[in-house]
C-alpha cells in the first residue's frame, strides 16, 4: 500500500510539473501569497514544511520570477514576500486547470 501511494504520489507531481512548471510546494508556496504579503517563515507555515526546505523553494520560484522580496520597514533583516504579475498570471493558471487525481487519492476528496 505505501509503494502505491508513493508512485501515485510521484506520478502527480511529475505530471503536474510538466503542466506548469511547478514542483508541489512551489504551487503551495504561490498559493499562499494569494491575496498575501508573508515572511518566509508565514508561508513555510501555510504550507506546513520546515524553515529550510521553504527557503529553498522562495529561492527557486524567486529565480523563476513568480515572487518579489521585500525587506521589512521597522526590521531590515525581515524579509516578505509577495507574487510578482508573472506570479500572478501563473496563479490564475493554476486556477483555471482541472488537476488529475490519481485514483488511489479520490477517496480523499469524496466529501468535497
Amino acid at each position: 500500500m505505501m509503494r502505491d501511494l508513493y508512485k501515485g504520489l510521484a506520478t502527480f507531481e511529475e505530471s503536474f510539473h510538466k503542466k506548469h512548471g511547478l514542483n508541489i510546494n512551489e504551487a503551495m508556496a504561490i498559493c499562499s501569497l494569494c491575496d498575501n504579503i508573508l515572511s518566509a517563515s508565514e508561508i513555510a507555515a501555510f504550507i506546513g514544511m520546515s524553515s529550510s526546505h521553504c527557503s529553498k523553494t522562495i529561492g527557486s520560484i524567486e529565480k523563476k520570477g513568480l515572487i518579489c522580496r521585500k525587506m521589512g520597514e521597522n526590521d531590515k533583516r525581515q524579509m516578505h514576500f509577495s507574487l510578482s504579475e508573472m506570479g500572478k498570471d501563473k496563479l490564475d493558471k493554476l486556477k483555471s486547470v482541472e488537476m488529475e487525481i490519481p485514483e488511489l487519492f479520490l477517496p480523499l476528496f469524496a466529501n468535497q
